[in-house]
């Protein structure tokens, strides 16, 4: 099978080239309302934005900004299907403006906004980052009451668009099927904590440039495409960055769609295709590496093993996991 894998470079927010109707999942990470490393970028959207800034009106501000992510999150609601999950990767803010520190709440504003326009709010996730620096403190340090909790968690907004997914013919059904995972890696995944994924390495020379990027782990990206589409299906992402989410989907088999404004990110997203096949076939060994241990345990622990796997005849937990097939990637085509 082919999949596809579109990027496009554009200097606004809009998605006017994916016709209504087309899309199985969203994956994203956006610019994070009142981050400083964004301003610039949200200011050239809105010079509103800059005005509230310079006039130190934080409130108007992270307002603003959000208005401009608004504008994305219902052109996602346009181009799904019905059925389409939209995955939202986003972290809250604190800052200090005019003597005053706040936090500013950019995943409850996100999850209101999408209510509001008739998205279905699913059971969310917080993925606790890893910190090198536990005796890190903001404010008045040991002293009470100025001291302030450090943000070291983000959050992965999902939602659905109208009614859960219906798969009729019989080949939606048989790549549905393909696409199951692991009895073990669904209880690893579905849980609302993640606390096993470590950040990603982002090579971009540019210091500025690797900020602005904001990349999200790929194995962050990985589960939640496995976990929310089928092979085949056509995963978007209107911010794009260096391209986490299409390596993902290239890996899973599913087709992608990427908008970026920041051209410059045209080569680090080119590296990802380079290194696809590789990263394919070293995701897919970890996988079957992994579960093979976890069989061991459980036979170790005298857990019975009932099922088999048709394709590869490993043993497995469940019925559902007897027809799962993975995807790997032959060759890579790269055009202009």
């Amino acid at each position: 099978m082919k999949t596809t894998h579109k990027v496009l470079f554009k200097s606004s927010i809009s998605m006017d080239e994916i016709e209504s109707g087309s899309i199985n999942l969203v994956v994203t990470s956006p610019p994070y309302p009142m981050i400083k490393m964004w301003d610039k970028m949200f200011c050239k959207q809105n010079t509103k934005i800059d005005k509230a800034l310079q006039e130190k009106n934080g409130a108007a501000a992270f307002e603003l900004m959000h208005r401009e992510l608004d504008k994305v999150w219902k052109e996602c609601y346009r181009v799904f299907k019905p059925g389409g999950i939209l995955c939202i990767n986003v972290g809250d803010a604190t800052r200090k403006i005019a003597n005053n520190f706040q936090l500013y709440s950019s995943h409850s504003r996100i999850l209101n906004y999408c209510r509001s326009i008739n998205f279905h709010n699913l059971p969310n996730i917080i993925w606790r980052k890893t910190t090198n620096a536990p005796n890190k403190f903001m404010g008045s340090g040991m002293y009470p009451p100025g001291a302030y909790v450090t943000l070291e968690h983000e959050h992965i907004l999902i939602f659905r668009k109208g009614e859960i997914r219906k798969f009729n013919p019989k080949e939606e059904k048989q790549k549905r099927e393909q696409s199951a995972f692991f009895w073990e890696e669904r209880n690893r995944w579905f849980s609302d904590v993640w606390t096993d994924i470590t950040g990603i390495a982002q090579n971009i020379n540019d210091k500025d440039l690797r900020k602005r990027s904001a990349a999200f782990p790929f194995e962050l990206v990985y589960r939640l495409i496995n976990m929310f589409s089928v092979i085949d299906d056509v995963v978007l992402d209107p911010f794009m960055g260096t391209g986490t989410t299409m390596a993902a989907a290239a890996v899973c088999q599913r087709n992608s769609i990427g908008y970026e404004i920041e051209k410059s990110l045209q080569k680090t997203i080119s590296k990802w295709i380079n290194n696809i096949k590789h990263l394919n076939e070293e995701r897919l060994k970890e996988r079957i590496v992994t579960h093979r241990y976890f069989i061991k345990q459980r036979r170790k622990g005298n857990k019975e093993t009932k099922y088999r796997n048709e394709n590869y005849n490993f043993p497995c937990i469940s019925k559902q996991e007897t027809k799962m097939k993975f995807s790997r990637i032959v060759s890579v085509n790269k055009k202009e």
